[in-house]
């Protein structure tokens, strides 16, 4: 299977005057298509570094990361911007859901930047909120939706590119034990329906156990716990 993501000897420090802290220190690894990766590290231990260096939201200190055969280091800011509209998507623990902005419209901005028609963008954007269960909320603003809601909408927005990668930051680390399990059901479920590739940060074993594999980071340095595929 061909890897989507390959990290090479990723390192990340970060200078304050004269201290010097390794957040990141030669981190490998990659990633196959349609794998589900979960992230686990204590508070602090890079785990959200690791992903902003993997989504080219930030530069490592040394190493590489190639998504895609390209080289993140190599590309422009604008490239890089580029790719992360078309090809990544992000989900966050806050879902940071632009808040004047109905549902709809928040799941159709990322196409509607990309190029894509208005009506083009909204035909997509609706379809996803669909599959997602919130046909009834299309024209709701975020904060007259629930916080299971609003992270549904999140999810919505970043697979209506259809990108190969998504990121995800604590993705269920703001919602009660019943509504995460129904985001992580339903993380599975659009994953295996578009072979889309996840990487979630979280601070939670049990779901971690149940994805493909685990990447643990402690003092800097990052363990690979790889699991059969049970199909």
């Amino acid at each position: 299977m061909q890897d989507v993501l390959v990290v090479k000897d990723l390192s990340k420090t970060y200078h304050d005057g004269e201290n010097d802290t390794d957040v990141l220190v030669d981190v490998s690894f990659s990633v196959s298509a349609g794998q589900q990766v979960a992230v686990l590290g204590s508070s602090g231990s890079g785990k959200s570094t690791l992903l902003h260096l993997l989504g080219g939201l930030d530069s490592p200190s040394g190493g590489d990361v190639w998504f895609k055969n390209q080289r993140l280091s190599e590309m422009s800011s604008s490239q890089l911007a580029t790719l992360r509209n078309r090809d990544m998507g992000f989900i966050y623990q806050f879902h940071h859901l632009l808040a004047e902005f109905s549902a709809l419209e928040n799941v159709a901005m990322p196409l509607m930047i990309g190029g894509a028609s208005s009506s083009d963008a909204r035909a997509k954007a609706k379809a996803l909120l669909d599959q997602v269960g919130l046909s009834h909320r299309l024209t709701h603003l975020p904060s007259a939706l629930s916080g299971g809601e609003r992270q549904r909408v999140a999810i919505a927005r970043a697979l209506v590119t259809q990108p190969s990668l998504v990121l995800a930051d604590e993705p269920t680390g703001n919602l009660d034990h019943q509504t995460g399990e129904e985001v992580y059901a339903m993380l599975t479920q659009l994953s295996q329906q578009h072979g889309t590739t996840f990487i979630v940060v979280t601070h939670d074993r049990s779901l971690a156990a149940r994805m493909d594999r685990t990447l643990t980071i402690q003092n800097g340095h990052l363990t690979d716990t790889a699991k059969e595929h049970i199909t």
